[in-house]
């Protein structure tokens, strides 16, 4: 198979080291999550997943996605996958047409950790006003696992579904994820729900035990579904804000007769803040997560030069810090430099119900459903850009992410 004979054209101006407040550095240090405990019927690798992949997977998306293994199909100019990636399972795609541009595995059932999220918040976040406030009672945080990760909810104090949300998306914290399960109708509820946006998006790989996605028996996910999960999220204006989100202030503890303080909370995925790693230019999000029987996992979008992709990684072989970090932006180099020289492997099927549907006569949705600008601080903008259905004409499926114009340092969002 061809291989370019000149360096990627991103790789050696993607990524650079912003100049992030030492303060907040020192923070996301302190913070940084904590593994969950790890099941007591552990598999034979010791972290919930078989060693090998199974001789076949679904084939949902396409015939070579149920295959074991790297399944690329290069053209001429493409550029050599990296050989040092070791995710057990991962996935290349373009946001807007669902193109599969490369995979590995990307059908193998794995725990999934708090990528779990992006399919929580997907389906519970459009039902809850952010401005609805909810006063902390002890059920709501009964019940979490030992070691999880959490953003500082207490018992008694008052949030905001906006706090909430935040505490989800920036620190992972799953006692945010318990409050607001409860005022989504309880975490039985809340799992019932998931597992029912799961089956309409045609993420058949997923089985939802718990909303927070800490290790469970039997809650699986995939590369696959994790991908189609940030793909939905994507459509929707407060998840995309939410997610690409750097910092923010979080309330804390209601004292009576003192006002209420607050403090800086920063986001966890370190390809958008660029602590310990270098940022990658061009990244909006998404979700990273790390538990022991999942290790370490992660799913991102970044767009370079109009062109945007997906790309989601699922526990790294390689013990190295931030080994799923390395991973996703060595795969985001090959895909900018590989789309338009290799042949798709398959694709992201739209949710069920939706081929064939699109926003006029044409197959292009109307302007209301396609742009949305939000306002960062600091002076800066992001802008998220809807892109219709019809690039796959089999498909005709909406797509639609964020992309940051010129992401320095100080024009990455941060919430007051």
């Amino acid at each position: 198979m061809p291989t370019t004979s000149h360096p990627p054209r991103y790789a050696a101006k993607r990524r650079y080291r912003p100049a992030l407040a030492a303060a907040a550095s020192l923070l996301l240090s302190a913070l940084s999550t904590v593994p969950a405990a790890a099941d007591t019927n552990n598999p034979a690798d010791g972290r919930g997943a078989p060693r090998t992949p199974p001789a076949r997977m679904s084939t949902v998306g396409g015939e070579l996605l149920g295959k074991p293994g790297t399944q690329v199909r290069l053209e001429a100019g493409a550029p050599q996958l990296p050989k040092d990636i070791t995710g057990r399972s991962w996935l290349v795609a373009d946001a807007e047409s669902g193109e599969i541009l490369a995979s590995h595995n990307a059908h193998w059932q794995l725990p999934p950790a708090s990528t779990l999220k992006m399919l929580f918040a997907d389906t519970v976040l459009p039902k809850l006003p952010r401005d609805k406030t909810h006063k902390v009672a002890a059920s709501d945080l009964a019940g979490m696992g030992a070691g999880s990760s959490a953003v500082g909810v207490h018992e008694g104090s008052s949030y905001s579904v906006h706090d909430l949300w935040l505490g989800v998306f920036l620190r992972s914290g799953n006692d945010a994820v318990r409050v607001l399960s409860t005022m989504n109708g309880g975490i039985p509820q809340t799992v019932k729900d998931m597992q029912a946006h799961a089956n309409d998006l045609q993420a058949n790989d997923t089985h939802v035990v718990s909303p927070d996605g800490y290790d469970a028996e039997g809650q699986v996910s995939s590369a696959y579904d994790l991908t189609l999960f940030a793909r939905s999220g994507l459509q929707k204006a407060d998840f995309r804000e939410y997610c690409s989100t750097v910092s923010a202030q979080f309330p804390e503890e209601e004292k009576p007769g003192e006002k209420r303080k607050t403090s800086t909370i920063v986001n966890t995925n370190r390809l958008l803040t660029g602590q310990n790693v270098p940022a990658y230019k061009g990244m909006a999000g998404v979700k990273n997560g790390s538990t022991t029987n999942a290790g370490n996992t992660f799913t991102g979008v970044a767009q370079h030069d109009g062109r945007k992709l997906l790309v989601t990684v699922m526990n790294p072989e390689k013990a190295e810090p931030y080994e799923v970090y390395t991973e996703t932006a060595k795969l985001l180099d090959w895909g900018f430099e590989a789309a338009g020289h290799v042949k798709p492997v398959g694709v992201l099927v739209p949710p069920k119900g939706t081929a064939g549907k699109s926003g006029d006569a044409a197959g292009r949705p109307s302007a209301d459903s396609t742009q949305a600008s939000v306002a960062g601080g600091g002076g800066g903008m992001w802008t998220a850009v809807g892109i219709a259905g019809g690039v796959l004409a089999a498909l005709a499926v909406a797509g639609v992410v964020v992309h940051r114009r010129h992401p320095l340092p100080e024009l990455v969002r941060r919430k007051k």
